[in-house]
């Protein structure tokens, strides 16, 4: 592992995280120093974040939410849209004063921002130390130490910044002797990259290609997470079910459900529903061209996942959809989506769109309306195109005026909630099955969490006593109001029975 830019220096490995701390490990920092960790963007990176702060915690760190009190602050970047990396540059330069009157205090940028924009950072922020991509923060503590060392050396004069952005390495492993910090909901990335080419996606240039991890290591780390207080895991991918497409078919033995005897996503729902302990399996995010019928019945016959599903489909015209380099036709979506259906039929679905991409006509974009009706999506992401340098569609004119991309954004919007309006109103009087996650920001006696199909539910527990008590468990609720954007009611037991129906 070579540090790039200003030094020409080998870090050492680090070390296997599932190994006792030897008494270097130990010394790399005092249990004084503090860390304070930023994170921007998906669920990816919570979960490298999670992943962070525990190698810190294990080199003796502590964490604080209170940044004026570390000794070091990270930023776990996002570089989907410009919107997240502008947000960066403004907690850079308040940062930049902080520095001066703490010259100690070590900065790092670490993520797809990193990963994109190494040498612009250090042009831009002079006072950033760290610049580390996102297939290589497990080697964070260790170069914070040699930071802090070289500035020993030069007797506190700012040594030269480090940066390490090489895509060659696998960040993951076991998590042994790592503190778990993610409580009930846990995050697992099955799988790092994407091999797909959509024009306007910038992950694969910052993420890097497909690299699956193992069923059995994937395992071993559910096991842990769960043995440490997580109900729920959520798998996360570029493209989740694509899954397995890297990985060797099996010489002898089992062959797995995906192509030519590979392991699949399926394969893995199949291990970890055997879990003890483990409620719920949610997934993020998937791919049209990747669902297969082996899937759709490792779904049904699981019964810990989840009958939600996130599946973009960015546009309703096959032309945009061919602009857009997504691999799929609508009708191959509609098939897809009718498999799914098959062998799930209390299936809701969440779905991106992207309105004003290049040569989107009026056309085109009713006929992303019309879809968006027809497929009765219960949960819409809808977002205004905006060119991202180093993809293919930054190439394109950007040709849809933005007054037509406002209002084709409002129009969308609108449309959608009508639809999940109607979706969701059609839950009035069943009684959901709802895992509690966190008690409402606007009454302590209501919990929030989300249905067997992923469905927001704010439940009235009665008291804040019982809704605190509940977080973390599995209740029946009635629902009793619905809107375009979620559930709520109260506690079965506390209503009148009234024929509802269990869902």
């Amino acid at each position: 592992m070579t540090i790039s830019r200003h030094q020409s220096k080998t870090l050492p490995p680090a070390p296997p995280v599932g190994e006792p701390s030897s008494p270097a490990d130990q010394a790399l920092a005092s249990p004084q120093k503090a860390l304070h960790l930023v994170t921007f963007g998906c669920q990816m990176n919570k979960y490298d974040s999670e992943r962070v702060e525990g190698r810190f915690r294990k080199a003796g760190y502590a964490l604080t939410g209170d940044i004026g009190a570390a000794d070091v602050v990270l930023f776990n970047t996002c570089s989907v849209r410009d919107h997240a990396e502008e947000r960066v540059w403004s907690w850079l330069g308040d940062l930049k004063r902080q520095k001066s009157a703490r010259p100690d205090l070590v900065v790092g940028v670490m993520g797809c921002m990193a990963q994109r924009l190494e040498r612009e950072i250090f042009q831009r922020a002079q006072h950033v130390d760290l610049v580390v991509g996102t297939r290589a923060f497990q080697h964070l503590p260790e170069m914070v130490e040699t930071v802090l060392g070289e500035r020993t050396k030069a007797r506190h004069e700012r040594a030269q910044p480090l940066s390490l952005v090489g895509m060659d390495e696998n960040p993951d492993g076991d998590r042994e002797g790592e503190p778990y910090t993610g409580g009930p909901i846990g995050y697992l990335a099955i799988m790092r990259g994407c091999d797909l080419n959509c024009t306007f996606c910038i992950v694969p240039n910052v993420r890097g290609r497909v690299l699956s991890r193992s069923i059995d290591e994937l395992e071993r780390e559910a096991r842990w997470m769960v043995e440490r207080g997580a109900k729920v895991l959520v798998l996360l991918g570029q493209t989740v079910n694509s899954y397995g497409e890297d990985l060797p078919a099996p010489e002898h033995g089992s062959k797995g459900r995906g192509r030519q005897g590979r392991p699949s996503l399926a394969d893995l729902l199949y291990r970890l529903q055997a879990i003890e302990g483990l409620v719920r399996i949610r997934l993020i995010t998937l791919h049209p061209a990747y669902v297969t019928r082996e899937l759709a019945i490792a779904l049904a016959e699981n019964d810990k996942c989840e009958r939600f599903l996130p599946l973009p489909v960015q546009s309703g015209s096959d032309a945009v959809l061919r602009a857009m380099k997504r691999g799929y036709t609508l009708d191959l979506y509609r098939n897809k989506l009718a498999l799914l259906r098959q062998y799930l039929p209390d299936l809701e679905l969440a779905t991106d769109w992207i309105v004003g991409f290049p040569g989107e006509t009026d056309a085109d974009f009713e006929a992303s309306e019309e879809f968006l009706s027809e497929a009765g999506f219960a949960v819409n992401y809808i977002f205004k195109y905006s060119p991202r340098p180093g993809t293919r569609a930054d190439l394109l004119p950007d040709d849809v005026s933005e007054d037509d991309k406002k209002s084709r954004n409002l129009r969308l919007l609108e449309r959608a909630q009508r639809v999940q309006r109607e979706r969701l109103a059609a839950q009035l009087g069943n009684v959901q099955h709802v895992f509690l996650e966190e008690v409402s920001d606007k009454s302590p006696a209501r919990a929030k969490g989300k249905t067997r199909q992923g469905l927001l539910f704010v439940v009235d527990c009665g008291t804040a006593e019982k809704a605190q008590a509940m977080l973390g468990t599995l209740v029946e609720a009635v629902v009793e109001q619905a809107s375009a954007f979620g559930l709520s009611g109260r506690l079965a037991q506390d209503v009148e029975p009234a024929g509802a129906s269990h869902v």
